[in-house]
């Protein structure tokens, strides 16, 4: 059936048939999407980590959990490999697709707002290669963003192939966010979800979240085909049993979690205005080279800030190896996770900042356990994982204005539903401090739909006078 044909099937598609086929359409490319950026990203930390510095970064359970190399044998190659990587990710960038610099989920949602159709093809494969350079070289990124990029690009394209209305596009581009996601992670619900709420700071998209099920559901399914089932972290919590003696301790994670979620935001967002004041000829190839400079130079002294970093997430819930982590790392963690996330991603390298969100959480938890254990405080859990698993949700769920959507997907990549009960006072205390405020890790989000119907009705009347 040529193109234009099927275009006219599923525009005079009912309700359910339309979203059903596009729907598992947009799935199976966000699937076979996150596959490829999966394995991208798993060779190319192979060769530049791996080959030229020597290093094994740790890995999470469902990467294969290893505990890397333990050390540097070649510290002097670290910087220089991160250096290559940053430099070769910005060339890519600059001479094909400008636009894939960055984490690229803004880009994303601002095409939902604006013009669904707007993301171009070539992004899709700039994105990848660039991405898996920056965060394979060691560069702190998260690969949810590259993902997301590929998927909601693939929803973009299907909305000019197929012709589809401007609303019908908007709900694409949604769920190749949130699929993308959803399947990167092992998180189908919270993708799902995630694809709903993640276009406005303080409303929900009703009419994302049924098509996004089947979208999320069916990048899960390819996904994990391929790649496996298995939680990303494993099973973090199984046998917790919420006892309301430790409510101030999760009252005390959603008030840290929100202030370092504003400091991850403004430290990321005045980087990036920084860098952007650095104008000459190669300034967007010199800025993220100069930015991956420093992040080497930092991973001397701090290994955990190299690349993804849910190795260490792995580590840091287990009692025994979170002991083993020096204490000032573990306190002066968060703080340097967010430096090198904003040298990395935040001077014009390509990933995520989701991923970046979640380490930071992890150790925010991980730092308030610490110090309980060490005072010997009352009602602190036995082991760490319940105050680290809170803060993942906690810290990245109120910054990204998505609370449900990040607490879901944070238990389900660490299957850890029991903590839910004291999650939801963690992550409502922290959401509510955050919204008193402007801050947002994705600028691109609007208010709500009321908002950004009146911008669009704006941008349509401006345009009318204009012609």
């Amino acid at each position: 059936m040529p193109v234009a044909e099927f275009g006219a099937f599923v525009r005079n598609s009912g309700h359910l048939r339309k979203w059903l086929i596009l729907g598992v359409i947009i799935g199976v490319i966000a699937g076979l999407g996150a596959v490829a950026f999966y394995l991208a990203l798993k060779y190319t930390t192979d060769l530049l980590l791996g080959h030229l510095a020597d290093y094994d970064p740790p890995t999470a359970m469902g990467d294969g959990g290893s505990a890397g190399s333990g050390g540097f044998t070649r510290p002097w190659a670290i910087p220089l490999v991160t250096t290559l990587g940053a430099l070769l990710s910005a060339a890519i960038v600059a001479r094909f697709a400008p636009e894939a610099q960055g984490h690229g989920t803004d880009d994303a949602i601002e095409a939902v707002h604006t013009d669904p159709r707007a993301i171009r093809s070539r992004v899709v494969l700039v994105k990848m290669v660039a991405s898996a350079l920056t965060i394979g070289s060691g560069g702190s990124g998260g690969r949810e963003g590259p993902t997301a990029h590929i998927s909601a690009g693939f929803g973009s394209l299907l909305t000019r192939w197929l012709n589809l209305s401007d609303e019908d596009g908007r709900v694409a581009v949604s769920l190749g966010i949130g699929s993308g996601i959803g399947a990167i992670f092992g998180a189908p619900l919270g993708g799902a979800v995630l694809a709903a709420s993640i276009i406005y700071r303080r409303d929900f998209d009703y009419r994302a979240l049924v098509p996004g099920f089947i979208a999320s559901g069916t990048a899960y399914a390819v996904c994990g085909s391929i790649l496996g089932f298995d939680p990303l972290f494993g099973s973090l919590v199984t046998d917790h049993v919420f006892d309301p003696l430790q409510i101030p301790w999760f009252l005390l994670i959603g008030i840290a979690s929100a202030a370092i979620g504003y400091l991850y935001a403004r430290v990321f967002y005045g980087t990036a205005a920084l860098s952007s004041r650095i104008r000459f000829r190669g300034a967007a190839v010199l800025r993220p080279a100069v930015g991956g400079l420093l992040v080497g130079l930092l991973a001397l002294a701090i290994p955990q800030i190299l690349s993804s970093g849910y190795g260490w997430v792995q580590m840091a819930a287990a009692e025994d190896t979170l002991l083993s982590i020096p204490l000032w790392i573990v306190l002066v963690l968060p703080l340097a996770k967010i430096v090198a996330t904003s040298l990395s991603i935040g001077t014009g390298g390509s990933g995520g900042i989701f991923g970046p969100g979640i380490v930071i959480g992890c150790f925010v938890g991980a730092a308030i356990w610490r110090l309980a254990d060490l005072a010997g405080a009352p009602a602190v859990p036995a082991g760490p994982a319940v105050f680290i698993v809170v803060a993942m949700m906690a810290c990245f769920g109120s910054v990204a204005h998505a609370p449900l959507a990040v607490m879901i997907m944070v238990a389900e990549m660490t299957a850890s539903f029991s903590v839910l009960p004291g999650a939801m006072i963690a992550v409502g205390v922290a959401y509510l401090l955050i919204s008193r405020t402007n801050v947002s890790i994705y600028r691109a989000q609007r208010a709500d739909r009321e908002a950004a119907a009146a911008e669009r009705a704006g941008l349509r009347t401006h345009s009318d006078s204009c012609a």
